[in-house]
Protein backbone atom coordinates (compact mmCIF):
# COMPACT_ATOMS: atom_id res chain seq x y z
CA UNK A 1 0.00 0.00 0.00
CA UNK A 2 1.76 3.48 -1.15
CA UNK A 3 2.27 5.68 1.90
CA UNK A 4 0.49 9.31 2.28
CA UNK A 5 2.15 11.48 0.25
CA UNK A 6 2.61 14.99 2.91
CA UNK A 7 2.98 17.09 -0.26
CA UNK A 8 -0.77 16.82 -1.08
CA UNK A 9 -0.64 14.51 -3.38
CA UNK A 10 -3.10 11.77 -4.46
CA UNK A 11 -2.61 8.03 -2.15
CA UNK A 12 -3.70 5.81 -5.31
CA UNK A 13 -4.57 2.39 -3.83
CA UNK A 14 -2.77 -0.30 -6.22
CA UNK A 15 -6.44 -1.09 -8.05
CA UNK A 16 -4.98 -2.99 -10.31
CA UNK A 17 -4.56 -5.49 -6.74
CA UNK A 18 -8.00 -5.14 -5.94
CA UNK A 19 -10.88 -6.92 -6.23
CA UNK A 20 -13.38 -6.58 -3.41
CA UNK A 21 -14.40 -2.90 -2.36
CA UNK A 22 -15.19 -2.62 1.79
CA UNK A 23 -16.81 0.95 3.16
CA UNK A 24 -17.77 1.82 6.27
CA UNK A 25 -21.18 4.30 6.60
CA UNK A 26 -20.94 6.98 9.05
CA UNK A 27 -17.82 9.30 8.67
CA UNK A 28 -17.07 7.52 5.66
CA UNK A 29 -19.76 7.98 3.28
CA UNK A 30 -21.77 10.03 5.38
CA UNK A 31 -20.57 12.95 7.22
CA UNK A 32 -20.55 11.99 10.73
CA UNK A 33 -21.43 15.55 12.05
CA UNK A 34 -25.11 13.87 12.21
CA UNK A 35 -24.44 11.23 14.24
CA UNK A 36 -22.29 13.86 16.35
CA UNK A 37 -24.68 16.12 16.54
CA UNK A 38 -27.38 13.43 17.71
CA UNK A 39 -25.90 11.90 20.40
CA UNK A 40 -24.01 14.59 21.84
CA UNK A 41 -26.65 17.30 21.20
CA UNK A 42 -29.86 16.33 20.11
CA UNK A 43 -30.50 12.98 22.79
CA UNK A 44 -29.26 15.16 25.84
CA UNK A 45 -31.39 17.70 25.31
CA UNK A 46 -34.57 15.30 24.91
CA UNK A 47 -33.40 13.39 27.51
CA UNK A 48 -33.38 16.15 29.80
CA UNK A 49 -36.87 17.33 28.84
CA UNK A 50 -37.98 13.74 29.22
CA UNK A 51 -36.57 13.04 32.51
CA UNK A 52 -37.38 16.83 34.20
CA UNK A 53 -33.29 17.44 34.18
CA UNK A 54 -31.23 20.26 33.90
CA UNK A 55 -28.78 19.77 30.61
CA UNK A 56 -25.75 19.51 32.08
CA UNK A 57 -26.94 16.81 34.88
CA UNK A 58 -28.21 15.18 31.77
CA UNK A 59 -25.30 15.16 30.12
CA UNK A 60 -23.25 14.04 32.76
CA UNK A 61 -25.70 10.96 32.93
CA UNK A 62 -25.13 10.10 29.07
CA UNK A 63 -21.24 10.58 29.14
CA UNK A 64 -21.60 7.63 32.13
CA UNK A 65 -23.50 5.36 29.95
CA UNK A 66 -21.62 6.10 27.09
CA UNK A 67 -18.27 5.22 28.64
CA UNK A 68 -19.81 1.95 29.49
CA UNK A 69 -20.30 1.08 26.64
CA UNK A 70 -18.08 2.24 24.36
CA UNK A 71 -16.31 -0.37 21.65
CA UNK A 72 -19.21 -2.85 21.98
CA UNK A 73 -22.39 -3.85 20.07
CA UNK A 74 -24.78 -2.58 22.60
CA UNK A 75 -22.99 1.26 21.56
CA UNK A 76 -24.17 0.71 17.77
CA UNK A 77 -28.02 -0.61 18.99
CA UNK A 78 -30.29 1.41 18.75
CA UNK A 79 -33.02 -0.97 20.95
CA UNK A 80 -30.33 -1.03 23.38
CA UNK A 81 -30.40 2.92 23.85
CA UNK A 82 -34.22 3.40 23.61
CA UNK A 83 -34.65 0.37 26.80
CA UNK A 84 -31.28 2.05 28.69
CA UNK A 85 -32.66 5.67 28.41
CA UNK A 86 -36.41 5.16 27.89
CA UNK A 87 -36.50 7.00 24.75
CA UNK A 88 -38.00 6.44 21.01
CA UNK A 89 -34.20 6.84 19.93
CA UNK A 90 -35.85 6.06 16.27
CA UNK A 91 -38.40 8.61 16.28
CA UNK A 92 -35.28 11.37 17.80
CA UNK A 93 -33.43 10.27 14.97
CA UNK A 94 -36.30 10.84 12.25
CA UNK A 95 -36.62 14.68 14.30
CA UNK A 96 -33.27 16.00 12.63
CA UNK A 97 -32.78 13.38 9.56
CA UNK A 98 -32.50 16.76 8.10
CA UNK A 99 -28.79 16.97 9.19
CA UNK A 100 -28.43 13.71 7.44
CA UNK A 101 -25.53 14.20 4.31
CA UNK A 102 -23.48 12.05 1.89
CA UNK A 103 -19.85 13.11 1.50
CA UNK A 104 -18.31 15.06 -1.17
CA UNK A 105 -17.25 12.84 -4.42
CA UNK A 106 -18.92 9.76 -2.79
CA UNK A 107 -21.68 9.08 -5.63
CA UNK A 108 -18.87 9.26 -7.99
CA UNK A 109 -16.32 7.13 -6.14
CA UNK A 110 -19.21 4.23 -5.79
CA UNK A 111 -20.18 4.64 -9.21
CA UNK A 112 -17.01 4.28 -10.70
CA UNK A 113 -16.09 1.50 -8.50
CA UNK A 114 -19.31 -0.13 -10.25
CA UNK A 115 -18.22 0.39 -13.77
CA UNK A 116 -14.58 -1.20 -13.06
CA UNK A 117 -16.61 -4.11 -11.93
CA UNK A 118 -15.21 -4.76 -8.22
CA UNK A 119 -17.70 -6.11 -5.91
CA UNK A 120 -18.63 -3.30 -3.45
CA UNK A 121 -20.05 -3.75 0.19
CA UNK A 122 -20.97 -1.64 2.77
CA UNK A 123 -19.28 -2.93 6.18
CA UNK A 124 -21.00 -0.76 9.06
CA UNK A 125 -21.72 -0.88 13.02
CA UNK A 126 -24.65 1.18 12.19
CA UNK A 127 -28.01 -0.70 13.75
CA UNK A 128 -30.30 -1.90 10.95
CA UNK A 129 -32.68 0.43 11.82
CA UNK A 130 -30.42 3.68 11.66
CA UNK A 131 -28.61 1.90 8.60
CA UNK A 132 -32.26 1.85 6.74
CA UNK A 133 -33.44 5.58 7.78
CA UNK A 134 -29.70 6.44 6.22
CA UNK A 135 -30.26 4.81 3.01
CA UNK A 136 -34.03 5.96 2.87
CA UNK A 137 -32.52 9.60 3.21
CA UNK A 138 -29.71 8.74 0.56
CA UNK A 139 -30.06 6.15 -1.78
CA UNK A 140 -26.67 5.08 -1.57
CA UNK A 141 -28.11 1.47 -1.12
CA UNK A 142 -28.61 1.56 -4.61
CA UNK A 143 -24.54 1.47 -5.37
CA UNK A 144 -23.75 -1.51 -3.34
CA UNK A 145 -23.72 -5.25 -4.03
CA UNK A 146 -24.71 -5.95 -0.75
CA UNK A 147 -24.98 -4.07 2.85
CA UNK A 148 -23.79 -5.96 5.89
CA UNK A 149 -24.49 -4.69 9.74
CA UNK A 150 -22.42 -5.55 12.74
CA UNK A 151 -25.22 -6.22 14.22
CA UNK A 152 -26.05 -9.62 11.44
CA UNK A 153 -22.65 -10.80 12.45
CA UNK A 154 -23.26 -10.46 16.49
CA UNK A 155 -20.29 -8.66 17.00
CA UNK A 156 -18.68 -4.77 16.41
CA UNK A 157 -16.01 -4.18 13.46
CA UNK A 158 -13.39 -3.40 16.63
CA UNK A 159 -13.87 -7.37 17.43
CA UNK A 160 -10.66 -9.66 16.81
CA UNK A 161 -12.88 -12.35 15.41
CA UNK A 162 -15.02 -10.32 13.35
CA UNK A 163 -13.70 -10.71 10.60
CA UNK A 164 -13.41 -14.00 10.42
CA UNK A 165 -16.87 -14.40 10.75
CA UNK A 166 -17.70 -11.76 8.33
CA UNK A 167 -16.19 -14.10 5.41
CA UNK A 168 -19.32 -16.70 6.01
CA UNK A 169 -21.56 -14.19 4.60
CA UNK A 170 -19.85 -12.32 2.37
CA UNK A 171 -16.35 -14.32 1.48
CA UNK A 172 -13.46 -12.53 0.60
CA UNK A 173 -9.56 -12.32 -0.72
CA UNK A 174 -8.04 -10.36 2.03
CA UNK A 175 -4.76 -10.04 0.28
CA UNK A 176 -7.55 -8.11 -2.48
CA UNK A 177 -9.82 -6.36 -0.24
CA UNK A 178 -9.45 -2.65 0.13
CA UNK A 179 -11.69 -1.35 3.28
CA UNK A 180 -11.79 2.26 4.31
CA UNK A 181 -13.08 3.29 7.47
CA UNK A 182 -12.68 6.58 9.76
CA UNK A 183 -12.10 4.46 13.05
CA UNK A 184 -8.77 3.52 14.09
CA UNK A 185 -9.81 0.87 16.23
CA UNK A 186 -11.42 -0.99 13.16
CA UNK A 187 -8.99 0.02 10.69
CA UNK A 188 -6.44 -1.56 13.34
CA UNK A 189 -8.68 -4.62 13.60
CA UNK A 190 -9.22 -5.21 9.94
CA UNK A 191 -5.01 -4.99 9.56
CA UNK A 192 -4.34 -7.30 12.32
CA UNK A 193 -6.71 -9.78 10.51
CA UNK A 194 -4.47 -9.00 7.39
CA UNK A 195 -6.58 -6.88 5.18
CA UNK A 196 -4.14 -5.77 2.59
CA UNK A 197 -5.41 -2.38 1.41
CA UNK A 198 -6.56 0.08 4.39
CA UNK A 199 -7.44 3.49 3.84
CA UNK A 200 -8.25 6.14 6.91
CA UNK A 201 -10.68 8.96 6.73
CA UNK A 202 -9.60 12.18 8.12
CA UNK A 203 -11.87 14.27 8.42
CA UNK A 204 -15.03 11.83 9.43
CA UNK A 205 -16.96 14.91 10.67
CA UNK A 206 -17.33 18.33 8.33
CA UNK A 207 -17.34 20.90 11.19
CA UNK A 208 -14.20 19.22 13.14
CA UNK A 209 -10.42 19.58 12.27
CA UNK A 210 -8.40 16.80 10.48
CA UNK A 211 -7.57 14.39 12.58
CA UNK A 212 -4.29 12.21 13.62
CA UNK A 213 -4.75 9.14 11.48
CA UNK A 214 -1.39 7.28 13.16
CA UNK A 215 0.36 5.18 10.26
CA UNK A 216 -2.64 4.69 8.34
CA UNK A 217 -2.55 6.10 4.74
CA UNK A 218 -5.42 8.93 5.14
CA UNK A 219 -7.57 10.62 2.43
CA UNK A 220 -10.12 13.62 2.86
CA UNK A 221 -11.66 13.11 -0.68
CA UNK A 222 -12.91 9.88 -2.36
CA UNK A 223 -11.92 11.86 -5.19
CA UNK A 224 -7.95 11.46 -4.39
CA UNK A 225 -9.00 7.16 -4.78
CA UNK A 226 -10.99 7.27 -7.84
CA UNK A 227 -10.25 3.63 -9.80
CA UNK A 228 -9.91 2.93 -13.36
CA UNK A 229 -12.06 1.35 -15.16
Amino acid sequence: MPQADQTGGRAMPEWEKIDTVFLDMDGTLLDLYFDNHFWLEHVPRRYAEYHGLDEAVAQAHLDTHYERHAGTLNWYCLDFWASELNLDIVQLKQEVAHLIAVRPDVPAFLQAVRASGRRITMVTNAHPKSLDLKMRETGLDAHFDALISSHQIGMPKEHPDFWQALQAVEPFDKARTLFVDDSLPVLNSARAYGIAHLLAICNPDSSQPHKDCADFVAIDSFAQVMPGA
